[in-house]
């Protein structure tokens, strides 16, 4: 497994985003470094989807910065975010429906970090199916494709955007124990080529096995954070996930 290096790729710093009376990123501050992933875990409803729309310009913050390249881009619009090569997916997938799989992924290419014309994003778009697992099927309608296949074209229209952060939102829930070990092994390679990820995740499994270190967010505050090992074994950490009675049997 390639390290990552010694830079960072995002800096979130006092990151605050409240709807009406509900908090739901409190004052958040970690660093992604270049090449590593960084895991974004914790229980439902503590935050860790609102971190990504504020990282990407869905949500505008009510005070803090997300640190680009010396750059605060917290409040950016969305396209002008995806051209700085931050790319996503998201838990509720995406996919244009009437659209081929082809065209889904084209997307990304021509509208990117990168724009190219028909042709390059074509030629692109072949190989970058064929490498989440969909070849033979260019094809098809997003509507035609299972959930699974649907989350492979979204990740596949993410990396067309070349991106050099990819932000990926529990891009690995439902999957069948198979799947599962090939998406790991997906990820893996997407970060070998320098790709530095946030990976919000319920999937232990690929916590332990992929991630450098390890965010922890409950009711949109950082409790813990670091290795996989260490973050796991917190108390505060087990209390969040299981309550104050389990985590103290």
């Amino acid at each position: 497994m390639a390290r990552p290096g010694t830079g960072v790729a995002l800096s979130i710093r006092g990151l605050h985003k409240a709807f009406g009376g509900l908090v739901a990123v409190r004052d958040l501050s970690f660093d992604v470094a270049d090449g590593a992933i960084t895991g974004l875990i914790g229980p439902n409803g503590s935050g860790k989807t609102t971190v990504l729309n504020l990282v990407t310009g869905e949500l505008r913050p009510d005070r803090g910065a997300v640190i680009l390249d010396g750059q605060d881009i917290a409040g950016w619009p969305p396209f002008r975010i995806c051209r700085a090569r931050i790319a996503r997916t998201f838990q509720l997938v995406r996919v244009l429906p009437t659209m081929t799989v082809r065209e889904n992924v084209m997307l990304g290419r021509m509208f990117g970090s990168a724009p190219a014309d028909l042709a390059h994003a074509a030629a692109e778009a072949e190989a970058l199916i064929e490498r989440v697992g969909l070849g033979g099927r260019a094809d098809l309608r997003g509507a035609q494709l299972t959930y699974i296949d649907q989350k492979r074209v979204e990740l596949a229209r993410a990396l067309a955007c070349r991106p050099r952060l990819l932000l990926l939102d529990e891009w690995l829930a439902g999957l069948n124990p198979t799947e599962l070990q090939t998406g790991i092994g997906l990820i893996g390679r997407i970060r070998a080529e320098g790709i530095a990820i946030v990976m919000v995740e319920h999937v232990m499994e690929a916590i332990r096995a992929l991630c450098d270190t390890v965010v922890v967010m409950n009711a949109g505050e950082r409790i813990a954070a670091g290795t996989p090992e260490a973050v796991l074994s917190d108390p505060a950490v087990m209390r969040a996930y299981l309550g104050a009675d389990d985590a103290a049997a």
